[in-house]
């Protein structure tokens, strides 16, 4: 069920990702102005994070959850018959909205359950099912234009949020007791969110896994012009290549669970991010200097996402499990921090240019901020250490 509910934002995120130059040309818009669409859905992830990680504190996981599902469901209905570029970009919000409910309270669950090396290692396993989501999505999305407009990939992210709806209403138990609830109102919830901000570490593991989201926003939000306006591959042909660098960012995440066996989380987050800084680097050199064409992007591209897939389970479990007093507030905040960075991300790759480089110079840029971050601000060979058989605290 939580892989469910994780993979609702991706699936609102990528889905629409072949028709982004058919959305661009039936609007009789620019680029930029089109992929501010993914920046609002972005925000809205971003925002409705903000706001339900503390009500799920205060009230438990399932009714936010349920609430924050069915606005997604109503906006992706409205998106269907959008009349315009500027509503779409509104109701794109509010499925970020709607998504986040799912996103912020399926990582507080897991904190409800579980913490460090556990955590971890079921992190890897939810990051299975968001590596699948892109996978599947640009595929879906392209197959769905074989047949309609862009508008029927809404018909279908509206099915999706109300098949994961009914399935959450039958399936997914309450994981927080009412004794463990936080009932503070506003005031409590900026005194928790103050608390937040006064762990640096915590302040600087979220910054990482932003600045990794970045990196991997600027290639979701760049990918479909790189490829099929730079190199003149079809919607189905993009789904397909969309789908190598997705493969990439699974193998990584399901390959983190047996490097948990030898390597403890911190040493997998600092090894992962000089890695896809290294990679980083290669892309952003042979996309100024065109040398290998198609393969020069994809190949150094796909390996900075494998990079990401490390980096990306290790970074939550480690912020979260220094916070199980307020886990829906730390991962709301988490969640916040991930897709804000990366709604920044997306028009940036529109503003430099759409191209290869400007696509490139954003994803170097941040591997190389999370890198730096990881090593000067969480200084993560200086963390404790959790024993393996001491992180499980199942809770009933």
């Amino acid at each position: 069920m939580l892989g469910f509910l994780t993979a609702l934002g991706p699936l609102t995120i990528d889905m629409y990702l072949p028709a982004l130059p058919t959305i661009t040309d039936d609007f009789g818009a620019t680029a930029a102005a089109v992929q501010l669409t993914l920046t609002g859905t972005l925000v809205g992830l971003a925002f409705g994070q903000l706001l339900v990680g503390p009500l799920s504190d205060a009230v438990g996981r399932r009714v936010p959850l349920l609430a924050g599902v069915g606005v997604h469901l109503v906006a992706s209905l409205l998106c269907v018959i959008a009349p315009n570029l500027a509503i779409l970009g509104s109701l794109r919000v509010l499925q970020g909205l709607g998504a986040a409910a799912a996103s912020v309270v399926a990582m507080a669950i897991v904190r409800d359950l579980f913490s460090g090396f556990a955590a971890a290692r079921l992190f890897s396993r939810l990051m299975l099912v968001v590596g699948v989501a892109p996978i599947l999505a640009p595929t879906i999305g392209g197959q769905t234009l074989q047949f309609t407009s862009w508008r029927g990939v809404f018909v279908v992210l509206t099915l999706a949020a109300a098949a994961i709806m009914a399935a959450t209403a039958i399936v997914l138990p309450e994981t927080l007791p009412a004794g463990r609830r936080r009932n503070g109102g506003i005031a409590g919830t900026v005194r928790d969110y103050g608390r937040l901000f006064t762990d640096r570490v915590y302040v600087g593991l979220i910054l990482v896994a932003g600045l990794a989201m970045a990196a991997l926003f600027a290639y979701v939000s760049g990918s479909s012009y790189v490829l099929q306006d730079g190199f003149g591959l079809s919607e189905q042909q993009f789904a397909y290549v969309f789908a190598g660098g997705a493969v990439g960012l699974i193998g990584a995440t399901q390959f983190n669970v047996r490097l948990l066996r030898r390597w403890t989380p911190q040493q997998i987050l600092g090894g992962s991010l000089l890695a896809g800084l290294g990679f980083g680097l290669v892309l952003l050199v042979l996309a100024v200097t065109e040398i290998g064409g198609l393969a020069g992007i994809l190949i150094p591209l796909w390996l900075v996402l494998a990079m990401v897939g490390l980096a990306m389970p290790n970074a939550p479990a480690l912020a979260l499990s220094r916070h199980g007093e307020a886990a829906g507030t730390a991962a709301a905040l988490l969640g916040a921090v991930q897709f804000g960075v990366g709604a920044l991300a997306a028009p940036l790759v529109g503003i430099l240019g759409v191209g290869a480089v400007a696509m490139a110079v954003v994803v170097f840029g941040g591997m190389l901020a999370a890198t730096l971050v990881c090593f000067l601000v969480v200084q993560p060979h200086r963390l404790p250490v959790e024993q393996p058989e001491a992180v499980v605290a199942l809770v009933h």
